[in-house]
């Protein structure tokens, strides 16, 4: 049997039991809004005292009162002058029926509470069969800063139970892969916001060797496929980025110094640095397409409140690149990004993505005609490689529309990674050309792409996406080896030795601790082999070996070790393409 109301009525009117019971709990509490979100629902309070998790479990015990009570959703519509009799009390209410251009509002009760409200709303409270409180976090009031700080609860809800818990089961296993708790764990990266600022990134010792195999097999796999290699400076000119339009359209994002000899700005994107390179020699036709490559790092002034982890930073490296090409060539090069795409995904172990297309935004540079040539171009591209792509309208480039791939984890949960854009603009705003057949300047059109995207984004993506326990391939801490005490340190170290002389990644356990912590620790630091030595393995000459899942495979010779695991690297490069 299907339901008479979509899962975002449900939540919407969930909402609104929450707003009925922090008002009947709390009465001195002011209302702001409660919108349903993708995965549930949200209430905005100004409430000074702010809410303990007890104050979260006796709202739900009065939500779930109100739904028992079966309270029928009734709307009635007012003038905006009577709303504002009703809002009296309530100034946030106030200020967005202000906002509101009709004459007439509608509301929403349910028992004795009444509600601003679009609607709408299921019949009655009591068909809501499955809800959950979540968490209560700060936010400010309509996202500004300098706006008053709002006591914000989250909840979700759905049709039945059993989605509720099977929703609540995933969102602990997401917990349990939190990349920011594992790479702090594992020893791959951290952040000193107090000393060094906030949102900037250390790679520890097992991160930055992860980040190294990752920008390795970005080179060999760009060189292969006919790119040019570069490294442009963190710094310039703040007339570049005038010239581009950066400053105009970006300039908030930007960190901007000020020296004796001019302005300059911190390179927030590398693309104005490629286009002086394609302006180092006269371009012909047959140059074209010239692809232009750089694991660049950028620097951009994210605020506080939306840093997470390494999904959000303000210095991050990108796999970027641009393609100048004529206009013929379009088609076919942006048909070999997304091949490119795919055949990374499937690399790193990925095996669903979809796409989105982002269209012309409010504010853009250069010609409307061309944005439309630039939209139907990748449109007529997803749809030829039948890739399933939404349309995202207005949330393009200032300078291009683009196409931003979004890849499936193990939880199902979708990550932003590759992104396209087409850019007629920023060719013409730098004077690029090349010569064509018959010797004239003709302008080229730029490509802007990354395949992985930020490498500190696609580092968190691939934590969670594996729980940090990375393929072999990937895995910084390859081996593990634990003597059993310190007397077989010695031979720890020399079996330690022989695996690096075979490019192994292994450290030594150092720890004064039981070989049972010891063997804990390493399992909890992610180590794909954990190697433990000992009386008898130094007597024979041998290694005892475990795998991940604490598979005993015993005793044996390095060598057969060695052969061991030269077998799983290669099957750990999966799938081939």
């Amino acid at each position: 049997m299907s339901n008479p109301f979509s899962l975002e009525t449900l939540r919407h009117s969930c909402a609104h039991i929450l707003a009925a019971s922090v008002k009947e709990l709390y009465p001195q509490v002011k209302l702001g809004i409660g919108p349903a979100i993708k995965e549930g629902f949200y209430y905005d309070f100004l409430w000074e005292k702010g809410f303990s998790p007890d104050d979260l479990e006796k709202i739900s015990r009065k939500m779930q009162e109100i739904i028992d009570r079966a309270e029928p959703f009734e709307k009635k519509v007012l003038s905006k002058e009577q709303a504002g009799e009703l809002l009296k009390d309530e100034p946030f209410k106030l200020e967005l029926l202000k906002d509101i251009p009709d004459k007439e509002v509608s509301f929403y009760s349910n028992g004795g509470f009444s509600d601003l409200c679009r609607g709408p709303h299921i019949n009655n409270t009591g068909q809501v069969k499955a809800f959950r409180l979540l968490t209560v976090s700060g936010a400010y009031w309509r996202g500004k800063e300098g706006n008053p700080m709002m006591q914000r609860i989250y909840g979700t809800a759905f049709f039945s139970q059993k989605e509720l818990e099977s929703y609540l089961a995933a969102r602990e296993e997401a917990k349990k892969r939190d990349h920011r708790k594992l790479g702090v764990e594992t020893e791959l990266f951290d952040f000193f916001p107090e000393q060094a600022g906030p949102g900037l990134v250390f790679y520890l010792k097992r991160g930055a060797v992860l980040k190294r195999i990752i920008e390795d097999w970005e080179i060999k796999e760009h060189l292969k496929r006919g790119y040019i290699m570069v490294n442009t400076p963190q710094i310039m000119a703040a007339g570049l980025w005038q010239k581009s339009g950066h400053l105009d359209f970006y300039r908030e994002y930007m960190y901007l110094i000020n020296t004796p000899e001019g302005d300059f700005c911190v390179k927030p994107m590398n693309c104005p640095g490629h286009m002086l390179i394609y302006k180092t020699k006269i371009r012909s036709y047959r140059d074209l397409p010239l692809k232009i490559f750089e694991l660049g790092t950028v620097y951009r002034y994210e605020k506080s409140g939306v840093l997470h982890g390494l999904l959000r930073v303000r210095g991050f490296t990108q796999d970027d690149a641009h393609i100048f090409c004529r206009p013929g060539q379009l088609e076919e090069e942006i048909e070999k990004v997304l091949v490119f795409v795919k055949e990374a995904m499937q690399v790193f172990g990925f095996g669903k993505f979809e796409a989105e297309l982002s269209t012309r935004p409010e504010k853009f540079i250069g010609e409307a005609a061309l944005w439309d040539k630039a939209e139907a171009i990748l449109e007529n591209v997803l749809k030829k490689g039948k890739i399933q792509f939404s349309v995202n309208p207005q949330e393009g480039a200032f300078y291009g529309p683009k196409i931003d791939i979004k890849l499936e984890d193990a939880l199902g949960r979708k990550w932003q990674c590759a992104t396209v854009q087409l850019d007629f603009s920023l060719p013409q705003r730098f004077g690029l050309y090349y010569i064509d057949e018959q010797g004239r300047k003709q302008q080229p059109v730029m490509v802007h792409r990354v395949i992985l995207g930020s490498l500190e984004r696609f580092i968190a993506t691939l934590t969670e996406h594996y729980k940090a326990r990375f393929p072999l391939w990937l895995c910084p801490l390859q081996v593990k080896v634990v003597p059993v005490s310190r007397d077989f340190l010695p031979y720890a170290e020399e079996i330690k030795r022989e695996l690096e002389k075979n490019s192994v990644r292994v450290e030594v356990s150092y720890e004064e601790e039981t070989l049972s912590k010891k063997i804990r620790s390493a399992e909890k630091e992610k180590a794909f082999y954990i190697i433990v030595v000992g009386k008898k393995e130094q007597a024979a000459g041998e290694i005892n070996v475990r795998a991940f899942g604490r598979k005993v495979l015993g005793s044996m010779p390095i060598a057969e070790f060695l052969n061991i695991f030269r077998q799983e690297l290669q099957e750990s490069q999966i799938p081939k393409y």
